[in-house]
């Protein structure tokens, strides 16, 4: 097997992806302490039990792979944390602070199944259905997690434009949508 092959490459995969989920374990506890819905809350704690879940899921992985799953940084998740961290440092409040936490958690969420989905081609071309099982497991969960957060930004954003005294703007919006754009239908004629 040539040296820097595709199996040593699915290791450092797996081991970015070990930092990556370790650094949520600590980053999570952190945004459902700055979020102000009860709903979001409870989605980013049950997310952290999930997360830990991921971690065991890992070195479940690793134990097959006679592999430690320590000695790379995911220089990407610190990044997205360390954007994260920003953001709750920021004077958003309410619904706007929860708007934005939910973008920072969307962020982590599509990075996370960009790698989990390479992490389970490289297990599936290298014949280890096991590995690639519990892999496709924990993509499914990202997945779900990035829907729901999709699903809660839909009511959470609204209620943040409408904290902000917008309320009369939406009707205008509304209207302005409905009406034909002049300019839209000159170039299509």
């Amino acid at each position: 097997m040539p040296k820097n092959g595709l199996r040593e490459l699915y290791i450092d995969e797996l081991r970015d992806l070990y930092s990556a989920e370790n650094q949520l374990v600590k980053a999570l506890p952190k945004i459902a302490k700055a979020a102000s819905s009860d709903e979001l809350r409870q989605g980013v704690e049950e997310h952290l039990e999930q997360t830990k879940g991921h971690v065991q899921r890992l070195e479940e992985i690793f134990e097959m792979l006679n592999e430690s799953p320590k000695g790379k940084k995911c220089a990407g998740m610190e990044g997205l944390t360390k954007e994260g961290s920003e953001v709750m440092g920021e004077d958003f409040e309410g619904a706007t602070m929860d708007a934005a936490l939910i973008g920072a958690a969307q962020r982590v969420e599509h990075y996370e199944i960009a790698a989990y989905g390479t992490a389970c081609e490289f297990a599936k071309i290298l014949s280890e259905s096991e590995h690639e099982s519990l892999l496709r497991q924990t993509l499914q969960e990202e997945k779900e997690t990035d829907d729901k957060l999709t699903e809660l930004a839909g009511r959470i954003n609204t209620e943040a434009y409408q904290e902000a005294g917008n309320v009369q703007d939406e009707d205008r919006i509304r209207t302005a949508s409905r009406k034909p754009n002049k300019r839209t239908n000159r170039r299509a004629a």
